[in-house]
């Protein structure tokens, strides 16, 4: 089978995360099965405009903040070029309409989350609305496209979309277990380590964990709180930090090197991830590797990555107080802690790339025997 897929960025991206490194892992699984693989991405600084990653060819082109207008040339001149069995169009933010120039080659459409109204919390009302807008054509353009997701809850996103339910599979995202063993991993921290990790967007609403912290500190006043990962709301979230009297307190890591990163997820106590909305939750699956219990808002792709009451708690989304609670409940219950971080363990355990290419796989060789539905 000869596959073309595109998506915003590629795995060497320096902007990548989640959604770069799930395609790729099974790109680079569809290449070892025998098939070919095209990968159409936007350019970075640095990057050559063609490059072959673990057999995925890939082919950069454009600014990433116009990728939607020029990547589609890309694609159509691809087609004319070469003959392909199926297009895999990665979805995760404004989609490229392939099914509209496939030239009758299967689309799949691969959705790690949607951005829905959340959008409107990240940027201003123009941009918002444009994001929003696109998203909303979303059944009309693939009306005969089949989806994969990664969660339960970005298909019922979708269903509530008026996609059938019949054209999405879900497919969970796979982990390499490998990267989290440390030869010597540290214990965890004494007085107890609070984080909270991921891209620092104003979406995320990492300023909601922090206010979930003063109440931590107030309890416990030897907690410490790490903030990692990078991003443009940083210098909002270090002031609202400084207007809690917490500076020396909260300390922000910035970008950590894998081994630091986890060592890190070692050392904490409890993860604090008080996003409204996920397409999965791969940091919650990671810190479980790790045997960190997490702290949740109960909202979409959260709510499928964390087990309540087992692997973690879950809580109103927005509500330090609630989130505050439930993070006390875990550091004062020795026995209830212990439960979590063996049962989180074991739940991550089940996230493997290997089972997640296998049954992508087996869904593309479906839809591109299929063909395109009348």
């Amino acid at each position: 089978m000869k596959i073309l897929a595109v998506n915003w960025r590629d795995i060497g991206d320096p902007l990548g995360g989640g959604a770069e490194l799930h395609l790729h892992e099974i790109l680079k699984g569809a290449v070892a099965a025998g098939h070919e693989v095209d990968l159409v991405v936007s350019a970075y600084a640095g990057a050559p405009s063609t490059e072959v990653v673990d057999g995925v060819r890939i082919h950069r082109k454009g600014h990433w903040s116009v990728a939607n207008y020029v990547l589609p040339g890309v694609v159509k001149g691809l087609l004319k070029a070469e003959r392909y069995d199926l297009i895999v169009e990665d979805i995760n933010k404004i989609p490229f309409y392939t099914p509209l120039y496939s030239g009758g080659v299967p689309v799949l459409a691969v959705i790690p989350h949607l951005f829905g109204t959340t959008v409107f919390r990240e940027t201003n009302p123009l941009v918002a609305t444009y994001v929003w807008g696109s998203e909303q054509l979303i059944p009309a353009v693939y009306r005969n496209v089949h989806f994969e997701v990664i969660s339960p809850s970005t298909a019922d996103d979708l269903t509530a979309r008026g996609v059938s339910r019949d054209r999405v599979t879900t497919v969970f995202c796979g982990m390499d277990h490998g990267r989290f063993n440390l030869e010597d991993p540290p214990a965890r921290d004494d007085p107890p380590l609070v984080v909270s990790w991921s891209r620092l967007r104003k979406y995320k609403s990492v300023d909601v964990a922090v206010d979930a912290f003063t109440y931590i500190h107030a309890a416990i006043p030897e907690a410490r709180m790490l903030i990692m990962g990078r991003g443009p709301d940083e210098n909002r979230l270090r002031k609202h930090v400084e207007s809690h009297g917490l500076a020396d307190i909260i300390e922000f890591s910035g970008h950590l090197e894998w081994n630091d990163l986890v060592a890190v997820l070692h050392r904490a106590s409890v993860f604090l991830n008080p996003s409204p909305k996920e397409g999965w939750g791969l940091t919650v699956i990671e810190a479980n590797c790790c045997g960190l219990p997490v702290v949740a808002s109960d909202r979409p792709g959260l709510v499928d990555s964390v087990q309540d009451g087992e692997t973690g708690l879950l809580v109103p989304y927005g509500d330090p107080d609630a989130m505050a609670d439930a993070a006390l409940m875990l550091l004062r219950d020795p026995e209830l802690w212990r439960s979590c971080s063996e049962n989180a363990r074991t739940w991550a355990d089940t996230f493997t790339w290997e089972r997640c290419v296998a049954e992508s796989l087996d869904l593309f060789a479906e839809v591109a025997a299929k063909g395109v539905r009348p």
